[in-house]
């Protein structure tokens, strides 16, 4: 028999190929996390995430075990530009304006990705690289608000847990309002500045209302989502709220 012209790679050549292939499952599930947390928020399944990326659910549990480890993994960016937010409000000579632009540009980042509006109002205590950024985050922040009481026009009883209460109710805002009224959040900040500011500051401006017509549609939609579709979805939310 002549023997086999047939080529085989090398069990070098099989490995790199397994890895890269490893790689591509990886990003392609980072992608679609991205995608999908961004949209609908935290409360997205991992089977919906394989779904969307086009892998099965053993292939997502191999590359991110828990939640918590695709969650530190799609929001590792995010977390540094939470990071350069708070280090660019430092650097600027005027404390009052770098703390007025920094509250503006985290409740941007928290409008622009309904996840990460969740992620900055919520804590991960497995996720060690997003804590750790985040800590990071709150020791400039405390910095910044103790700079921008030096100048008088930031209120002397402003603390950081204010704006864990304007972060944790700006992500309120966002999921409420992102579909009828993506810009309501803008009129909650202006209003929590001007809250912040110090008797004889003048007031930072005040953006405009959204329209009574988008709120109430905004109010419609939020009551139709918190809502269970039908009987045996309500008699089971009922059950589990008694448990």
């Amino acid at each position: 028999m002549a023997p086999s012209t047939e080529s085989y790679a090398s069990p070098g050549v099989r490995t790199a190929g397994l890895r890269a292939d490893a790689e591509r499952n990886r990003e392609r599930i980072l992608a679609a996390a991205r995608r999908l947390f961004a949209s609908d928020g935290l409360d997205v399944s991992m089977a919906c995430v394989a779904r969307e990326a086009g892998v099965g659910k053993a292939t997502l549990a191999r590359r991110f075990p828990s939640r918590e480890d695709l969650i530190n993994a799609v929001f590792a960016d995010r977390m540094d530009a939470y990071v350069g937010a708070v280090t660019e409000a430092l650097a600027d000579p005027d404390p009052w304006h770098g703390f007025t632009g920094f509250v503006r540009n985290v409740c941007a980042m928290q409008a622009a990705d309904r996840g990460f509006a969740e992620v900055l109002a919520m804590t991960f205590p497995s996720a060690k690289a997003l804590e750790a950024r985040r800590a990071e985050a709150y020791h400039g922040l405390l910095e910044l608000i103790r700079r921008a009481k030096a100048t008088g026009h930031l209120r002397e009883d402003v603390t950081d847990q204010d704006m864990v209460i304007l972060l944790m109710a700006n992500a309120g805002v966002v999921a409420a309002t992102h579909e009828a009224a993506p810009d309501a959040w803008h009129r909650l900040v202006g209003h929590m500045l001007r809250a912040f500011a110090a008797p004889g500051t003048e007031p930072p401006p005040l953006p405009p209302a959204p329209s009574p017509a988008a709120l109430y549609r905004a109010m419609i939609q939020a009551a139709r989502a918190a809502r269970p579709p039908d009987g045996r979805a309500r008699h089971d939310a009922r059950q589990a709220r008694d448990e």
